[in-house]
């Protein structure tokens, strides 16, 4: 299914592009300043402009339709879509981070201080 809207995409683009290629400059934007846009609209015909506007808008809906159905689609089938670089980011291995000094014991010395005496019994000597 996924495929087949992707195919469909494309068919639409190209009509997009051949629609949008037929029609007839309209004379406004930079076209007019530098051509004589005003022969092209005495010209024209006025008919196949509105069909071919109709057209232009109907294939771009279509398209903008196509687009979200295949995003729609495809978040369940592959998860989320990765780059290349992405993928390697998050197979490499990072290396180890050196970690703190757990904490000591509350009654362990720590360095650079003494322990605190032990309370042991001292040895008895053999008679």
């Amino acid at each position: 299914m996924y495929t087949a809207l992707l195919i469909l995409i494309l068919f639409v683009c190209f009509l997009l592009a051949l629609v949008v290629l037929a029609q007839n400059p309209k004379g406004g934007g930079l076209s007019g300043q530098f051509s004589a846009g005003g022969a092209a609209s005495m010209i024209g015909v006025k008919r196949s402009g509105d069909l071919l506007e109709k057209l232009t808008w109907g294939f771009a809906i279509t398209l903008v339709v196509l687009s979200l159905g295949t995003h729609m689609l495809g978040q369940g089938v592959a998860g989320p879509a990765r780059s290349v670089n992405q993928q390697r980011a998050l197979e490499t291995k990072l290396p180890a981070t050196r970690s703190l000094p757990a904490p000591a014991p509350s009654g362990a010395a720590t360095p650079g201080t003494t322990a605190p005496a032990a309370s042991a019994p001292a040895p008895q000597s053999a008679k």
